[in-house]
């Protein structure tokens, strides 16, 4: 399969994103979740004018997903979906233009707060200061076919047709490996990823769900003598985070 390039700018603040030094790396969250937010929002207001969406407000919904095997993040909505040529147009490329300038610019600046994410909305490549690949799975509104765009950074991506039986996007996410510096394992965790949800997310106007754990009191046996002490059981269920 062919490898595309991105665009020369994309490259030097993609290669940013991988490097970075960028002391605030979970805010990575609130970029993908804020997107899949934005691709319910089209689809809602299309859903106003027609039927054929199926959907109401109340259906529609973000997905988070931690594997801790597999070491992935998904974060899946069930939104407007992109086409082949909005995949090249959306991942493709990145930002504005006046991006690169702003970085060189500061360059050598003092503050290494810079919030370079939030003044260009180069939030999707956020993903790539906690991920070394991410995997985007996409089936617009209307069309047949579905699409994977791939990319491990700097050197390129691959489009490809896939599988995806509804509407909507999957951001996949491949978490990197710990290091001295930083410990990656808290995007796999669904408390941390709770609290970075409640944290940056919470004003989401679509439900962002996830399967929480917990501890449960077992259901006190009938013929428990009065030395019985209580059981506990470990639990999963599905929860609205925001």
């Amino acid at each position: 399969m062919e490898k595309k390039q991105f665009k020369a700018e994309s490259q030097r603040l993609m290669d940013l994103m991988i490097n970075s030094i960028y002391t605030h790396k979970e805010i990575f969250l609130r970029e993908i979740i804020s997107n899949a937010s934005d691709a319910i929002d089209k689809l809602a207001y299309r859903a106003l004018t027609d039927e054929k969406v199926g959907l109401n407000r109340e259906d529609f919904k973000i997905v988070v997903v931690p594997d801790k095997e597999a070491r992935t993040l998904t974060v899946a909505d069930n939104g407007i979906g992109m086409t082949q040529e909005e995949m090249e147009n959306n991942l493709g490329t990145i930002a504005k233009s006046g991006s690169l300038q702003f970085k060189k610019e500061t360059e050598n600046a003092d503050d290494a707060e810079l919030d370079i994410i939030g003044q260009f909305g180069v939030g999707f490549y956020s993903a790539f200061m906690v991920a070394d690949k991410v995997t985007v799975i996409s089936k617009a509104y209307g069309g047949e076919a579905a699409w994977k765009w791939e990319s491990e950074g700097v050197d390129g991506y691959t489009i490809e047709p896939c599988q995806k039986d509804t509407v909507g996007t999957d951001v996949i996410m491949s978490i990197k490996a710990n290091t001295e510096e930083e410990n990656y394992d808290e995007y796999l965790a669904p408390y941390s990823l709770s609290n970075l949800i409640k944290k940056y997310s919470d004003y989401i106007r679509y439900p962002i769900r996830m399967e929480m754990e917990h501890s449960r009191q077992k259901p006190k046996p009938e013929d428990a003598g009065e030395d019985y002490k209580p059981e506990y059981e470990q639990v999963k269920e599905w929860e609205t985070i925001n």
